[in-house]
This record gives C-alpha cells, sequence and structure tokens, in this order.
C-alpha cells in the first residue's frame, strides 16, 4: 500500500510546530528533515552542489558514504533521503511503504533507502564508523551547531 508524502519546494517552511507535530505526524518526520536539508543548502552551498552532483554524502541520517566501503551496497533511512532531497533544492517525494535505491556518483556505493527500522538495525555496525570516519566527531560537510531552533 503506498504511502506518499509530497511537498512542494515552493511551499514556505513550517513554523511554530512542537516536536510531536514535527517528528510525530502522519509523514514520521520527513517534512522536518526535508526542510532540515533545505536549511543546510544555505547554510553549506558546497554540500548542496555536492548532492545535486548526485553524491550521497554523509549527513545527519544513515545514509551516505565519505568513501568506497568493502561491500559495495548498504542500507539508509528514508529520513537521509528526504534531507537529501531538501539539499538539492527538489521538491519531498519520499513514499513512507517504499524503497528508493541509489547510486553515489562519486563512490560507486548502492544504497536502498528504507523505512523498515528492521533492515536498518540489521545492518551491523561495523559500516557506521566508515560512513563519515568521523571517529565521534561531526561528519564532514555537517556543522556540529544546531540546525533546528
Amino acid at each position: 500500500m503506498a504511502n506518499p508524502i509530497h511537498r512542494s519546494i515552493s511551499e514556505p517552511e513550517r513554523i511554530g510546530l512542537d516536536w510531536n507535530a514535527a517528528w510525530q505526524g502522519s509523514d514520521r518526520g520527513l517534512i522536518t528533515c526535508w526542510e532540515t536539508g533545505r536549511k543546510l543548502a544555505i547554510q553549506i552551498p558546497e554540500l548542496a552542489e555536492r548532492c545535486r552532483a548526485g553524491e550521497l554524502p554523509p549527513l545527519n541520517w544513515k545514509g551516505g558514504v565519505a568513501r568506497t566501503l568493502k561491500k559495495k551496497d548498504k542500507t539508509g533511512a528514508l529520513h537521509y533521503l528526504a534531507q537529501w532531497q531538501g539539499l538539492r533544492g527538489d521538491d519531498l517525494s519520499v513514499d513512507l511503504d517504499a524503497e528508493v535505491t541509489l547510486t553515489c556518483t562519486k563512490t560507486g556505493m548502492v544504497i536502498t533507502y528504507t523505512g523498515d527500522i528492521s533492515k536498518l538495525a540489521d545492518q551491523h555496525s561495523d559500516t557506521d564508523n566508515e560512513e563519515g570516519d568521523s571517529n565521534g566527531r561531526p561528519t564532514s560537510g555537517i556543522p556540529e551547531q544546531s540546525l533546528l531552533p
């Protein structure tokens, strides 16, 4: 059963939402992630350009890669996909019940984005450090400052 979430890039950012409205609504926080991506595009234009070029850089959610890993495919969160679409300046277009597979133009890594928490949890933590190779520091391209008010 399809469960599409759409929002036009021409629509203004939502303001004054409480935490429940932003994260627990029918969109499961995807609109908030997309709006965060739009903000990041203004704050870090180089990151937005990389996303527009088809790169899948490390962001705030599981699903980006900084380099080619031994295992060429991995799983990412739909929240990453929403934030990435916002960074690119695209309309938000994510189906909560579908998986989307993208290939990073920089690394050649194939990432399948899913809303299935069990698939995200099944992926062993050995890839977590490889994603941004940050050793506890913010991943490249994302400033340490808070993105949400």
